[in-house]
């Protein structure tokens, strides 16, 4: 679909009801209205097509075959695609990057109105995704796609729904978990009020009746809502390595086993509010950490970008392949803006291809019949045929994502505080808990193991715990509302950490494909109007836009046109001829620019002047550019160096700068980087770049649109955020500041506590007012602090 949409209020061409128009682009006009339920499609200049009326034809629809979505009909990808499918009932969940208001969602969920076929239909806003039921004997997947596309909605399919479908693993159980702790510490709380206030001393039966309760009440909070934290403890164990997870695991133990041994021995009244508080807000954390934009893919590969099935010709008419059952020697049929999906040869038709998201670079490239184009390019003018040389899996983008920067695990990469600082806490934990053990243990065996579990208690780390996943939430939350959208936690200490930015040119530092046009010359309305007809012809992009500067003009006949690869166009229009393209093909020889590209015009052998194209360089990239000294910048492109001299404003060093760099090289460059000792951020946008972002110690993906294909990485930029990077690394490090600032909080409660501890006479009371008290304090403390700095850094 157009990207661009508009919404405005007309009256509907049925009823006459004022109704929600959606408007793509200039010549696609959509209505929708809730009066007399009426849904249809306008084209300009074409009448009234695709149109729907609940109440006078309902159940029927008048749906337009497209040999676009022929795949769709292959029962091996209806088998991948479809969630569940049995004789009378089908599920399928559709990516719709379209979904953008309510009115979207009321017109999707009204789907069984244009075919009672279609039991059901939701939304998920967030994901923009739609989860369809429909009547397979009825109604087909092809057809459902078919009308979403009709409607405006066309879902998204590519090859990697077909790897999600087959990975799909089974969703956690932690909101349970919550909910059964969350239960279990009312009850425990309220159990537990005649124990705080002395009240169980006048009634023995019902302290102990309540205890036994209370350790009934902590069995499933342990065993059930707690239980991950112990295989958590166990596997890094096994592993030798001392996390967060084992205090906790070894609090949790504690509290239960001094728990059930004071009820069963009738010595106390056990720690079970404790118990079930601790577990309850740890699992809150957990919660609040987990819950970080899951309506962004941030794992992202070629198959994003290829399609689930291809065009093939067999026995002279074209049906619909597989990609999975693309061999060599298929002849594939490739149409415009399509994805070449393999290494072939090109058999028939003109084949203009760009392969910006490849390689870098921004100017399509013309293929001769019979040359070798390669998996990844997008064909940019007529419908083309090739024969597949190497099957997809054998091809140059796949072996590009074998590279081992893609098979390591990258949230390793760099160690957060949390993990940092675990294995001493634990150590000088346990140290202290034996210390006090042992100077106990020559006076009072009973008094010293109250010390040593009442350390084990009250030292927790659940405040610690808690401190990160809270000033984490908080910081991504002001981070999505700026346009950055992080792919985990773990992310923001990474980018705290960073030293060195690498950038990508096109599409990076530059506003994607779009270029400044300038024209150097003067020229008559005539003049005008011959180069427009001339550059109508041709599908190249800077004809095409040569065509959008000149707006909407006649267009006159053209004869003896003829379109030379690289070097431009040569006609006649009106007994004049005309000449646009570069100084090889105007004056002979080839006129090298160091900032820009050059369309040359002349017209009856008279030089007209020049079109000057620059590239449209963010805005913000002079902020960027203003953090070195601090940071090491670096330029990686895959474009030629005709804009060396325009860059050096924004990177200083000329030895920083590296042109014509390939996926590899730019891989290469990372890891040298790396070896030298740098914290490196790469920020690319193209398939091409995919390699250095996985290699990279951070890895941002810069994007215009973030439902549109970008390549796998740990965060995803908005274009229109770009500006902000500064500000974004210094709130990184704010935010990690004040991680420790509340790790020095919740030190000084454990403090405060130990000093009961060790004592051995440690109440019930004190250790149900100090967990819940330091808990508070960390979550309002983080809380404030994060908006607090967010508020300095202008991002809120």
């Amino acid at each position: 679909m157009p990207e661009t949409q508009t919404h405005v209020k007309t009256s509907c061409y049925h009823c006459g009801d004022e109704c929600l128009t959606t408007t793509y682009q200039k010549d696609h006009k959509q209505f929708c209205c809730q009066g007399c339920q009426s849904v249809y499609t306008i084209l300009s200049g074409a009448g009234l097509c695709n149109y729907y009326n609940y109440n006078e034809h309902p159940g029927t629809t008048r749906i337009r075959t497209d040999k676009r979505f022929d795949y769709l009909s292959d029962p091996t990808i209806l088998a991948e695609l479809l969630d569940y499918t049995d004789d009378w009932l089908s599920i399928i969940t559709l990516y719709i990057p379209q979904i953008h208001c309510s009115s979207c969602l009321w017109l999707l969920e009204q789907l069984n109105r244009f075919n009672p076929a279609i039991h059901y239909s939701r939304v998920d806003f967030l994901k923009k995704q739609l989860v369809v039921r429909f009547d397979p004997r009825e109604f087909s997947l092809q057809q459902l796609v078919e009308l979403l596309n009709d409607v405006g909605y066309e879902p998204l399919i590519s090859l990697q729904d077909i790897i999600k479908k087959q990975n799909k693993a089974e969703k956690g159980n932690l909101v349970q978990k919550i909910a059964v702790a969350g239960f279990c510490f009312g009850n425990v709380m309220l159990l537990s009020f005649p124990e705080y206030f002395g009240l169980s001393a006048f009634e023995e039966s019902f302290k102990h009746f309540f205890g036994w309760l209370n350790v009934l009440f902590g069995i499933p909070v342990v065993f059930y809502s707690g239980w991950g934290y112990f295989a958590s403890a166990w596997h890094n164990l096994k592993n030798k390595v001392l996390n967060i997870d084992f205090p906790l695991a070894l609090g949790i133990a504690v509290l239960f086993i001094r728990t059930a041994a004071e009820i069963l021995t009738h010595t106390g009244a056990g720690f079970a509010d404790t118990l079930c508080g601790l577990v309850f807000f740890l699992l809150i954390g957990k919660f609040v950490q987990q819950k970080t934009y899951h309506h962004i893919s941030f794992e992202r590969d070629y198959r994003s970008f290829f399609p689930v099935a291809v065009q093939v010709m067999q026995e002279g008419r074209e049906k619909p392949l597989p990609l999975s059952d693309l061999l060599t020697g298929h002849r594939m049929v490739i149409r415009h803006n399509e994805i070449i999906p393999a290494d072939a040869i090109l058999l028939q038709g003109e084949a203009l291809i760009d392969f910006s998201f490849v390689t870098g670079e921004a100017v399509p490239v013309n293929k001769t019949l019979g040359e070798i184009v390669y998996a990844g390019g997008r064909q940019t003018g007529e419908a083309i045929e090739l024969e597949v040389i190497k099957p997809v899996s054998q091809s140059y983008l796949t072996q590009l994502w074998n590279n081992e920067a893609f098979t390591r695990k990258q949230d390793n990469r760099m160690k957060t505080f949390n993990e940092r600082v675990s294995k001493y806490f634990t150590i000088v934990l346990i140290t202290i808990a034996v210390g006090a053990l042992l100077a106990w243990l020559p006076f009072d065996l009973r008094r010293g193991i109250d010390a040593f579990t009442a350390v084990l208690i009250v030292a927790c780390p659940c405040a610690l715990a808690l401190s990160t996943p809270f000033t984490m939430s908080a910081a991504l939350s002001i981070f999505d509302h700026n346009l950055f959208y992080l792919k985990n936690t773990t992310v923001v200490e990474q980018m705290a950490r960073i030293d060195a930015l690498v950038m990508d040119k096109t599409g990076t530092i530059t506003t994607g494909s779009s270029k400044r046009i300038d024209l150097g010359g003067e020229l008559t309305a005539e003049q005008r109007q011959l180069i427009f007809s001339v550059c109508a012809n041709s599908i190249h992009p800077l004809s095409r836009m040569i065509c959008q500067y000149f707006g909407d003009l006649e267009k006159l006949k053209v004869s003896d046109y003829r379109e030379i690869a690289g070097k431009g166009i040569t006609a006649w229009v009106n007994g004049h001829q005309l000449c646009i393209g570069s100084g090889e093909l105007i004056f002979g020889y080839f006129t090298e620019l160091k900032l820009m590209t050059r369309v040359h015009l002349m017209i009856d052998g008279a030089y007209l002047g020049y079109f000057g194209f620059y590239h449209e360089y963010r805005q913000g990239l002079k902020q960027v550019a203003e953090l070195a000294p601090a940071y090491s910048l670096y330029l990686l492109s895959g474009d030629q160096d005709h804009e060396r001299s325009e860059l050096l404003r924004y990177f200083p060093d000329n030895g920083h700068l590296f042109f014509g760099q390939s996926p590899q090289q730019k891989l290469d460059r990372i890891e040298a980087l790396q070896q030298q000792g740098l914290k490196v951020m790469m920020l690319g946008d193209g398939l091409n770049d995919s390699g250095a972002l996985k290699q990279s110690d951070l890895g941002v993906a810069v994007t215009d649109n973030v439902n549109n294909f970008s390549p796998g990485s740990d965060a995803i930029l908005d274009g229109r955020a770009f500006h902000k990077l500064p500000a974004f690394l210094r709130f990184s490090k704010d935010t990690v500041t004040i991680i420790h600032l509340s790790f020095l909080i919740s030190l000084t409660y454990n403090l405060i506590g130990l000093s009961y501890a060790i004592t051995g006479r440690l109440s019930p009371l004190v250790a149900a007012i100090l967990m819940p008290l330091s808990t508070v304090t960390i979550i309002s403390f983080t809380t404030l602090a994060t908006h607090f700095f967010a508020k300095r850094r202008k991002l809120i």
